[in-house]
Parts: structure tokens; sequence; C-alpha cells
């Protein structure tokens, strides 16, 4: 069951609380995800495990679910020898997976993975494929035509290292019938692949179909000036869900470094991000339930006084 208003008017009203990392809520229930496909192959071997990592962050806010789809695509299914018919069922049950744990109260962002993310290589955080707009639009139709199928309220295009890559999922989804927002993986104020952010965010400038535009799997302090270039461009809603702000040691195979975004840090930058037009507000990996939670709960406050509140704005 669907929430009783359409995504578009939920956003029209405020703040939306998005999940955060379903990878880590899923390690921490104990799952291995060091497969290629990553938190997708849970799709086919546990998908009870992602019921119960969308139902934690149901149960601590989250307004919004992203599916498990981010890294389920037609070709990295194949090479565990499944079909394409096999696969559009899989991506379906991404949503109804999310739908159900929703429970009526939260709508279902499909997620849509960067073409990196199926080569599984860190490419995601690189871009520059050396393939065209035309071979990427050809490789990420039949997903996107698949998830909007199983009737999400918005598709994430998310993750998303090239402004070259964002043309081509922007187009697509174009005739999906199903609004998107469009994400960027960013770093030292450029997209991964290198574009100014002004430039990369005018790709979805005037398109109809774009709900908001923003930033993801991003450090913290990345995010206030990617939401504000994002909105003064496309002069839409903002999202933004960046990482706890912890790095990955590739050689010693663990996190290091503290959180900058975490329970405590967190209401208070998404207050920022909030102020300069972002409406749509989450985390990415290592965010788990407990900073959802205090999303939530700042976001449920009333909304600021003119003059300011620290508090994000509330919902409708």
């Amino acid at each position: 069951m669907a929430p009783d208003r359409t995504f578009g008017e939920a956003l029209a009203d405020g703040v939306l609380v998005l999940d955060g990392g379903l990878s880590n809520q899923l390690e921490a229930q104990g799952c291995a995800l060091s497969d290629a496909l990553w938190s997708a192959r849970l799709l086919a071997d546990a998908p009870e495990q992602i019921a119960a990592a969308h139902t934690a962050y149901v149960r601590a806010g989250a307004q919004v679910l992203i599916t498990a789809s981010y890294q389920a695509t037609f070709e990295g299914f194949a090479r565990r020898g499944l079909g394409r018919r096999e696969t559009a069922e899989l991506l379906r049950r991404s949503v109804a997976l999310a739908r159900a744990a929703g429970e009526g109260k939260a709508w279902v962002a499909a997620s849509v993975g960067p073409y990196g993310a199926m080569l599984a290589d860190g490419s995601e955080y690189r871009g520059r494929y050396g393939l065209s707009v035309r071979e990427l639009v050809a490789f990420h139709r039949p997903r996107v035509e698949a998830l909007a199928a199983a009737g999400p309220d918005v598709l994430a295009l998310e993750t998303v290292p090239d402004a070259v890559e964002a043309e081509a999922l922007l187009r697509a989804a174009e005739g999906c019938g199903v609004p998107v927002w469009l994400s960027y993986t960013v770093a030292g104020g450029r997209t991964r692949a290198g574009q100014g952010l002004a430039e990369a965010f005018a790709v979805a400038a005037g398109n109809a179909q774009v709900a908001a535009v923003g930033v993801n799997c991003c450090e913290p302090a990345e995010a206030a000036g990617a939401v504000a270039t994002a909105v003064a461009v496309t002069g839409r809603p903002a999202v933004v869900y960046p990482n706890s702000g912890e790095r990955w040691d590739a050689e010693a195979r663990g996190w290091r470094g503290a959180s900058g975004y975490g329970p405590a840090a967190a209401p208070a930058l998404a207050a920022g991000w909030a102020a300069a037009g972002a409406r749509l507000i989450g985390g990415c990996c290592r965010v788990g339930p407990e900073t959802v939670a205090a999303l939530a709960a700042a976001a449920a406050g009333p909304a600021p006084k003119a003059e300011g509140g620290g508090k994000m704005p509330g919902r409708g």
C-alpha cells in the first residue's frame, strides 16, 4: 500500500527523511556482502534480510526507502546464470520489498546505480567509462523500464560520477511515467569525473520529470555547497544523503576516521541543507538507523522562525 499522497505532493510540503546505508544495515544483521552483486545478491538469496533492513529504517522514522537495486543489473545477474525474465522479477521484488516494509507510511525510491556499479571495480568513483551517451542509454533503459513497471514513487538515479552518464540516465528514464531524482557522487567540489557542479547540475535543468537534484555517497563537508549550486542551477529541491565521513582503508579492509555525520551532528548539518533548499535528506554508506532517527526527530519539530531556529523545516 502506498501513502495517500503522491511523492510530489509530499515533497512540496517540506523535508522528507530518507533512509540510511542499506549495506551497513545488512552487515549489522550478519549478512556477508563481498559478492560482486553486493546487496543485490540478497534479492535472490535472502530477500527477508532486505525486508528487515527496510523495516529498521521505517522504525527509525525514514519516510523514503531506497530499494536494493543499486547494483542489480541484467548483465550482473547474467554472470550468475540468471536470465532476463528472472532478473526482471528480482528488480520488481526490490520495489515490492520496500513497499511492504513501508506499510503505507513510506515512499519507495527505486535505485538506479551507475554503469560502474555493475563493473564492481570502483568505477562509479571515477566515471569516464569510454562509452557514449547512446551506449549508456542502451545499458540503463531495460533496468529503468523494469523498475518503473514495478510502481515505485520515484526513481533514484544515484551515485552518478559523470555528467555524461547523468545525461544518459535522464534519457533512459524519459517516458517511463515515474519522477526521478538525480544525485551525483562528488569530491573537491566537482563530480568524480572532474566536471564542475554547475555544469553537472545543468544537465537536469528544465527537465519536468526531475523532482530533485543533488548529491550522495560523498563526505558531509561536500554537501552544503552542492545543495546551494543544485538549487541555483535547476530551481528544483535538492536531495542530499552523504556518507558518515569515515574513509575505507582498502589495505586494512576497514573504516578509518571518526564519523562527521552521526546522530549528534546530523540534525544541525541537515538544518543548514534544508535552509538552502534540500527537501530530501538522509544518509548513505555507514549511516544507520540511529542517525536517521535523529534526522526524523529534528524534521518532526516545528518549522523555524524567520530569524532561524536550528531545526529542519517541519513536515506538512
